[in-house]
């Protein structure tokens, strides 16, 4: 049966990169149009090919404007209180990263900023770097919680995330990271940190709804691979998909154990083996890449690029927004550093900031343009879609859809 005109929206004129894997690069489609019915993406093709019963909907001429799907942030701690500028200035006058962690700087002291911060006053420090992400064309930011690591603290951080989520067309995914760090009445006893205030408040919080998935941090500095495994299955009992960090500063064969439990994505990488990509290639895990944090930190150890690539392990790239080692606010600089730092090609990093981002978090209606899927779109003012990786602080959106709304 033929559908109504007016229960569609048409863009036309335009150049499509529907990111759809194939042998065209970016799946682009040169003259092309893309239509749109309420919530989900209708038809996209060449625009000589549009059927006719499109053609009497309203339609808006893209003038040669390129569309892509919208950008999806795979990895952040976007909330938190206080600021590490301090530090900053520390690390340039030579101290490490693990010199002030263990010195009762790095997250500790963003815990103790955050601990005193209200629920509404997260949100309101977050909104502005929120509100940042979103005028690049975001509409899916994943945000941890971690900077808690007491029960009371680590459920505001959650629930300060879902409240991001009414507050901004934007979907949230949560990820309970409270396995970050040994909080300073624990220290030097993480084993009984994670038994008796990180898992019950997993439980607790899984209980409220606030979790979509369950992360980690798997270093020296943080918690071994026996301590995660505690944590991973518990989240596992409750149907929680899990990530971890993993090998950023050492590898301590985190990635192995995420991949044993089916992780969506490792993060960081600098130090993955070969051990650690086969395992995630077996599991189809992401590799989420993070060169805001390689860059902050001056780091030298690059992650394996090119084992990843020729293992055919996809490759996601994110901000990793937060207040130490990446206080970065814009995904267009983070594919530019991918590129220039890591050697993705703009290809990869575009792939990265859309389909393997949707894949490292599990969001299977997003990420490409295709019919059937979700109508969250970036319109921007470029001409190919290289370009977007290319500039450095130049932003060129034109207009963002998000669930068919501009």
């Amino acid at each position: 049966m033929q559908k109504s005109a007016t229960e569609f929206i048409v863009f036309h004129n335009a150049r499509i990169a529907t990111l759809a894997p194939g042998m065209r690069p970016y799946g682009l489609i040169e003259q092309a149009a893309i239509v749109l019915r309420g919530k989900l993406i209708e038809w996209v093709g060449e625009q000589i090919a549009l059927p006719e019963h499109y053609k009497t909907s309203p339609t808006t001429d893209m003038q040669g404007r390129l569309i892509t799907p919208a950008l999806i942030d795979c990895h952040s701690h976007i909330i938190f209180g206080g600021n590490r500028a301090q530090e900053f200035e520390l690390r340039l006058h030579g101290a490490s990263y693990e010199e002030i962690a263990r010195a009762g700087g790095g997250i500790v002291s963003t815990v103790k900023a955050t601990r005193t911060a209200t629920l509404d006053e997260l949100v309101a420090s977050a909104l502005p770097r929120v509100d940042r992400l979103i005028s690049e064309g975001i509409t899916t930011l994943e945000i941890k919680s971690g900077y808690g690591l007491d029960c009371e603290t680590e459920l505001r951080m959650l629930r300060a995330a879902r409240r991001i989520g009414e507050l901004r067309p934007l979907t949230v995914v949560t990820s309970f990271l409270g396995a970050h760090a040994i909080p300073p009445e624990c220290n030097g006893e993480p084993d009984r940190y994670i038994d008796e205030i990180c898992i019950p408040t997993l439980e607790l919080a899984h209980r409220e709804k606030l979790i979509d998935s369950v992360d980690g941090f798997c270093e020296g500095i943080a918690f071994s691979p026996a301590q995660i495994e505690r944590v991973f299955t518990t989240a596992k009992s409750f149907g929680l998909p899990i990530k971890l960090h993993a090998e950023q500063l050492s590898n301590l064969g985190g990635a192995i154990l995420a991949a044993q439990f089916g992780a969506l994505s490792c993060d960081h990488l600098e130090y993955l083996d070969q051990r650690g990509i086969d395992a995630m290639k077996t599991a189809g895990s992401v590799a989420v890449v993070l060169p805001g944090a390689f860059y902050t930190l001056r780091e030298k150890q690059l992650p394996p690029v090119a084992q990843l690539r020729a293992a055919g392990v996809p490759m996601a790239v994110a901000t990793d927004c937060n207040p130490g080692s990446s206080p970065m606010t814009s995904l267009l600089l983070a594919m530019n550093m991918a590129c220039t730092l890591f050697r993705l090609t703009p290809e990869e990093a575009l792939a990265g900031a859309t389909r393997h981002a949707a894949k490292a978090l599990g969001q299977k209606d997003r990420g490409i343009l295709a019919p059937g899927l979700r109508a969250d779109l970036a319109i921007w003012n470029v001409e190919h879609p290289a370009e977007l990786a290319y500039r450095i602080g130049f932003n060129p959106l034109h207009k963002r859809v998000f669930e068919g709304a501009i």
